[in-house]
């Protein structure tokens, strides 16, 4: 059974205020290969086009490619924060996305109210995210801050609030946007097992990354994409054959 199937994926939207279209569009296309159509008043960029594939329980996806490819563009509308202008996407299951590890933190709210907030965001109820407290802050040790205001935290206090909050939710499907950092060194290896606790427990990972030994390490698929189309899928090995020749080249 497919977890995730996509199907004549096409995505394009306008670019609104573009001033002087018929110049931007010519210095959008020579620069980033994406296709601009449109009216002189609205210029519209096709960001995705015909995407199709099908994941299955087990699969682990690596979206590849260069800058402004699509690569994130396509997680974002598998994560439903874009819809797509044709196509279709089905996700049977709970879908868990780290595109944004700290949505819906509020500055004025303790790290324990936090916890609460982004648990019954993610659906859960709230008993089950009082259920999964203790061992968010443990793993967060954060000590007395974890009743202070967040306003109050450094940059990497808040990371690893939200880091452990959301590798403690349950899910059929993960989307990441490169591998969750933390904001501190000494906290790697600590984190790197719980992130990869967190990915062992779903059905399917997408994963979108520059990082050749992160896709190697997490997938056993990949999806190239070129200027917003599909130009291979399968195997890591065969795909990073192509990808890699076509940097060569």
């Amino acid at each position: 059974m497919q977890i995730v199937a996509v199907n004549k994926l096409d995505l394009s939207y306008p670019i609104i205020g573009a001033g002087n279209a018929s110049l931007k569009n010519s210095i959008i296309a020579k620069t980033t290969g994406v296709k601009i159509s449109g009216t002189d008043k609205v210029p519209m960029v096709n960001a995705l086009q015909d995407i199709n594939f099908g994941l299955e329980s087990g699969d682990r996806l690596g979206i590849i490619g260069h800058n402004g490819a699509g690569k994130s563009t396509l997680l974002k509308v598998l994560a439903g924060i874009y819809y797509p202008t044709s196509g279709k996407i089905q996700i049977n299951g709970k879908l868990v996305s780290t595109l944004n590890i700290s949505l819906g933190m509020e500055q004025e709210a303790t790290g324990r109210e936090n916890i609460i907030i982004r648990g019954l965001l993610s659906g859960l109820t709230k008993k089950q995210i009082l259920a999964k407290l203790e061992d968010i802050a443990e793993f967060c040790d954060l000590g007395q801050y974890l009743d202070m205001p967040l306003r109050i935290y450094s940059t990497g206090m808040a990371t690893r609030l939200a880091f452990g909050t959301v590798t403690a939710l349950e899910a059929d499907v993960v989307l990441m946007d490169e591998v969750i950092g933390t904001g501190d060194a000494a906290f790697m290896a600590k984190a790197q097992a719980r992130l990869d606790k967190f990915i062992a427990q779903a059905h399917v990972l997408v994963i979108a990354s520059h990082s050749e030994e992160t896709i190697r390490k997490f997938c056993n698929k990949a999806l190239l994409l070129e200027h917003g189309k599909m130009k291979a899928i399968g195997a890591v090995d065969k795909v990073m054959d192509i990808y890699n020749g076509s940097v060569t080249a």
